[in-house]
């Protein structure tokens, strides 16, 4: 069973370059969740324009170049509707906002083709979905971990996804987490500025790496005892594992993170102790800005008491 997306009109919208860099990279990373090899294709098939010119993947572009995107029309989805029960925080014509819980997958993949987020989404949404990332991720603007839980938002339709992706770019939407994390810090507050890309030899990790990506986070401690500390973490860019790179970075691995930490599990703890609690947003139609929120789950604050944290 497919969810048909073909009576929906393509969408073009104008992006203004925000750091230098060639066409294929800027458009990457101005929309949240589209591939290098995805923005590629669409400069090869010519739906990108500098000047009302067809640009090359490879073009430089500066600062204040004024682009045209003419996204492809979203395929017929190839996924199943499932009637999964969603933790709706806020929904409307244009957003919807989940809380996602521990073990959830966010979008298909190799391992993992059903039981999604997103076939939760198509069963409940119908096919109010955005399509700009594919007919894999329907509606999905940013992503969080499997084994994180928390705040999730998803376009209902193109216009509120290119909405949202600009907020991403200029770090207008805002993301507030919780962790415990190991040890204890020597200040109360810091920020991480270290690129992050793929790590030299185990590719299915990410790492702190010179020729990676911009990444930024803002940690503040919330308490510290007994060899743990809760933490909060802002987000200023998303790039895959941030947080529990950048904790591990500091020597403070998330705690229950076998990848990034210590590789014994942690009882009670399916994966790292990480919540997404707080995402603030414009909305895309109204203007106003929002703030959701989503309480900390009942195993996290089980881990707090362990550790006779606040």
């Amino acid at each position: 069973m497919g969810s048909e997306r073909e009576d929906m009109e393509p969408v073009s919208f104008p992006l203004t370059v925000g750091e230098p860099g060639r066409a294929d990279a800027v458009l990457a990373a101005a929309l949240d969740g589209l591939t290098r090899s995805a923005a590629q294709r669409w400069l090869e098939e010519g739906r990108v324009t500098l000047g009302g010119k067809a640009l090359k993947k490879n073009a430089k572009l500066q600062p204040g170049d004024e682009l045209a995107i003419s996204p492809p029309q979203p395929a017929a989805i190839d996924l199943i509707p499932q009637d999964i029960p969603l933790d709706v925080v806020y929904e409307d014509g244009d957003v919807i906002v989940v809380n996602k819980p521990v073990g959830m997958v966010v979008h298909p993949a190799p391992g993992h083709p059903d039981g999604t987020l997103v076939n939760a989404l198509l069963y409940h949404c119908k096919n109010s979905l955005s399509g700009i990332n594919g007919e894999l991720r329907p509606g999905i603007v940013h992503r969080i971990d499997r084994d994180t839980s928390g705040l999730i938002i998803a376009a209902k339709n193109d216009k509120a996804h290119l909405s949202l992706a600009e907020q991403l770019q200029d770090h207008s939407l805002f993301r507030l987490y919780h962790g415990v994390v190991v040890g204890a810090f020597r200040e109360d507050s810091g920020t991480v500025s270290a690129p992050i890309g793929r790590h030299p030899a185990d590719r299915k990790r990410m790492a702190v790496t010179p020729g990676g990506r911009e990444a930024v986070t803002h940690w503040q401690v919330v308490d510290s005892q007994n060899g743990h500390s809760h933490i909060t973490c802002r987000l200023e860019t998303g790039r895959t594992h941030q947080i529990r790179v950048h904790m591990a970075h500091l020597g403070h691995p998330l705690l229950g993170d076998t990848v990034y930490g210590n590789k014994k599990p942690v009882p009670g703890l399916a994966g790292q102790c990480l919540h997404a609690a707080r995402l603030t947003f414009t909305h895309p139609s109204t203007g106003e800005r929002m703030t959701v929120e989503a309480p900390l789950p009942e195993w996290f604050q089980a881990v707090l008491g362990r550790y006779g944290l606040e």
